[in-house]
């Protein structure tokens, strides 16, 4: 499907966003952590758009036309394309963090069994790890960083809400769960997000070694 962008969106910016994304999905996606066409990825493009993976691309082999431009509301704009189910969750990123502009979304088997075994508390407390200071904002590991599981939905609106209510109690999120889902982080470029997400899936590995290791 071809794109039509709008005369304001400049094609190459579109272009390195694309490419930024594709570059990125591949290298999680050789890591196991994007299995049968699962995940999603985005980029700010500016405060009204931003680029997003199509819905059910294979994201080990994403090219510039696997990649779509939404507004924040999740519409699409110039194309008749798909974008991933999950575009909501990702403006709401961008809405929420005008300084935000990544938003990964991951489906690792540790990811996955994380949010399975902690969906009945309902979070997830890392506390006295060093690799929380790879989190922005995280200076030491004495610091308590929570990771909300929320429960998993077909209908957007609802996890947004979730996520909303989350930060208008005024906690503190640099990530969270979806029960039986993965996860979803966001940084201020792709460099940042990328050290969040492998730094929490170290993480939350090493969490489900503790329960085991204990049980």
């Amino acid at each position: 499907m071809s794109q039509m962008l709008p005369a304001t969106i400049s094609p190459t910016l579109f272009a390195e966003r694309a490419d930024a994304i594709a570059a990125a999905a591949a290298q999680l996606a050789a890591a196991g952590w994007t299995p049968a066409t699962s995940s999603n990825f985005s980029m700010r493009r500016d405060d009204e758009h931003a680029a997003i993976t199509i819905s059910g691309r294979d994201k080990g082999c994403l090219s510039r036309g696997d990649i779509m431009l939404v507004d924040m509301q999740g519409h699409a704009v110039g194309t008749s394309a798909r974008p991933s189910a999950e575009t909501e969750l990702h403006t709401q990123v961008y809405r929420r963090w005008p300084e935000m502009n990544v938003v990964l979304h991951t489906h690792s088997r540790t990811q996955s069994v994380a949010s399975r075994l902690f969906a009945k508390d309902g979070v997830i407390r890392l506390k006295g790890w060093e690799l929380q200071k790879a989190i922005a904002g995280q200076t030491t590991h004495d610091s308590e960083l929570l990771i909300p599981v929320f429960p998993n939905t077909q209908h957007m609106p609802e996890l947004v809400a979730q996520v909303d209510a989350w930060l208008d109690a005024g906690k503190p999120l640099h990530a969270y769960l979806i029960d039986g889902h993965g996860i979803y982080t966001w940084g201020r470029d792709m460099a940042e997000t990328r050290r969040h997400l492998e730094a929490l899936e170290f993480l939350l590995g090493c969490e489900l070694d503790l329960r085991r290791l204990s049980a």
